[in-house]
């Protein structure tokens, strides 16, 4: 289930889009194993008659029933987690049937750091711990592959986004009007044209005008 691209802002650009590492299906997936195993050995001991087929068709159903929680849910639980860092924001969307989700835009990022265990360091995993401007808490990411790495992607979108708005400031700042962007019927100067009410001029023209 890839991660729906229509959300984007007109442009704005996916740099990274993750899932947990598989590590954390992995253990649900040996579990589905032996189900299966046990499904196959619980077939062949069983004669071929009504007796051993109906002994069959009610350990299929105990199976299913059992791996449905323990091996079906955990998988979909990882493929529809994602962790999405983009040139703007980093977005977080979790939820199999009920969807929850979370933007933390780059300009409020505080501070990104990542902590490893053993066996993280191991499978090259980890987990990120972003903190931010404002009431909302932290958000932790966990089980992020190669965590380091998109540590430092996220600081250096940080650092490209605050040049970003700098620039769009400074840009506005040289029309001597701060918020105001040149339209395209501004002169050579980004100055508005003249109004016949003198009034009028240079004043930022509203909407229902």
């Amino acid at each position: 289930m890839g991660f729906p691209e229509n959300v984007l802002a007109k442009s704005e650009r996916v740099e990274r889009s993750i899932h947990p590492h598989w590590i954390t299906v992995l253990l649900p997936l040996i579990f589905g194993l032996i189900l299966l195993v046990g499904g196959i050995a619980i077939a062949a001991a069983t004669p071929n008659d009504s007796a051993g087929n109906r002994i069959q068709w009610i350990s299929v159903g105990v199976l299913i029933l059992i791996a449905i929680p323990l091996v079906l849910v955990p998988f979909l639980r990882w493929r529809t987690t994602h962790y999405v860092v983009t040139s703007h924001r980093v977005m977080v969307r979790r939820g199999i049937l009920s969807k929850s989700g979370k933007d933390i835009t780059l300009s409020k990022i505080t501070d990104v750091s990542f902590d490893q265990s053993l066996l993280d360091r191991i499978i090259n995993s980890g987990s990120l711990r972003i903190e931010s401007a404002g009431d909302s808490p932290d958000e932790r990411l966990r089980n992020i592959p190669h965590s380091n790495h998109v540590q430092q992607l996220i600081n250096r979108l940080i650092d490209e986004d605050d040049t970003r708005r700098r620039m769009v400031v400074n840009g506005r700042a040289e029309h001597g009007r701060p918020g105001y962007e040149p339209a395209e019927d501004d002169d050579d100067e980004g100055r508005m044209p003249l109004s016949p009410d003198p009034d009028r001029r240079d004043r930022p023209r509203l909407a229902e005008e």
